[in-house]
């Protein structure tokens, strides 16, 4: 069994920064993909970045190009989302996950195998 623990979010004025976390279990990790979406109420899931097992391999949606990072620390069994300049916009529940058995990145919610509970980000205009 994987799990997935996301921290770091919570509430933030635009232009602010918050850095969300995602630890795991330890034995799958350093082999993996993982991935950063979100989901605003009423809206889909959406794609916000990924990282492949190196961390020398990264892909961002469009809307958080330049703003957002996301990095891993194998050693620590934790990927992060760095966002900084944030924009109402970006309010939404974040949700970390893993592709087991594949250490490339991918960018669709159905190529994910296991999911956090997720933490919320808001940003206050």
């Amino acid at each position: 069994q994987v799990q997935l623990a996301e921290s770091g979010g919570g509430l933030v004025q635009a232009g602010g920064s918050l850095r969300l976390s995602c630890t795991t279990s330890g034995r799958t990790f350093s082999n993996n993909a993982f991935g950063w979406f979100r989901q605003a109420p009423g809206k889909e899931r959406d794609f916000v970045a990924t990282i492949n097992w190196s961390g020398g391999r990264t892909v961002y949606a469009d809307s958080v190009k330049g703003r957002f990072t996301i990095s891993r620390d194998n050693a620590k069994s934790t990927v992060y989302l760095q966002m900084n300049s944030l924009k109402p916009e970006d309010t939404a529940v974040y949700y970390c996950a893993v592709r087991l058995g594949y250490a490339t990145p991918a960018m669709a919610v159905t190529n994910y195998d296991y999911w956090g509970q997720g933490t919320q980000v808001t940003v206050s205009s």
